[in-house]
């Protein structure tokens, strides 16, 4: 019944869009956070983990809560327009379901992916601060997880589109390549 109702209120797409793009934001914005912190002259691997880890807690939240009120509005609104032109309340109706559905679904996974991305970023930064001897700078390897995870969401797109996954993940790389770029002037 879950996945009919979400396939009904095409959420599955929504909630994959809102995926790429809140995972593109969370990516970069570690990047930057890094890039800062590597710009300033470095601080404590666990500093600058906890600094990523506040901002993926932020990007969390406001994923959420911004998916959940606008995807809310967007649900009535379109719920409203049915009963009107099926003059029929449909208090019962699954389309009342799906509409009360979809905004959830979309705003865990609108608020999820920066999250989970801000973690998957830190691991390196984490690893320093226990303890574990890295081979590279922990900032440098925080910026190539990220950066590695751009590129995968690009691949990602490709295979959605049916495009080349190489150029798929290329594009956003260089998307985040040219951020970087951009930082080292600050």
């Amino acid at each position: 019944m879950l996945k009919f109702l979400l396939e009904l209120s095409s959420s599955v797409d929504i909630a994959r869009r809102y995926f790429v793009t809140n995972g593109f934001d969370g990516a970069l914005t570690m990047v930057g956070l890094c890039m800062g912190f590597q710009a300033s002259g470095g601080v404590e691997p666990s500093i600058a983990a906890k600094a990523c880890l506040g901002a993926g807690v932020a990007l969390g939240v406001s994923g959420v809560s911004s998916a959940y009120i606008s995807e809310r509005a967007e649900r009535r609104k379109a719920l409203n327009e049915l009963r009107e032109a099926m003059v029929d309340n449909m208090k019962t109706a699954v389309h009342v379901n799906a509409a009360k559905l979809a905004p959830i679904f979309i705003a865990a996974v609108n608020g999820l992916a920066p999250f989970i991305i801000a973690l998957l970023v830190t691991i390196p930064l984490w690893l320093a601060s226990g303890g574990s001897a890295l081979s590279f700078d922990p900032l440098w390897l925080a910026m190539a997880v990220a950066l590695s995870i751009v590129f995968l969401l690009g691949t990602f797109l490709a295979h959605l589109n049916g495009g080349m996954w190489l150029w798929g993940g290329l594009q956003t790389l260089l998307v985040a390549l040219v951020t970087l770029f951009l930082l080292s002037f600050l």
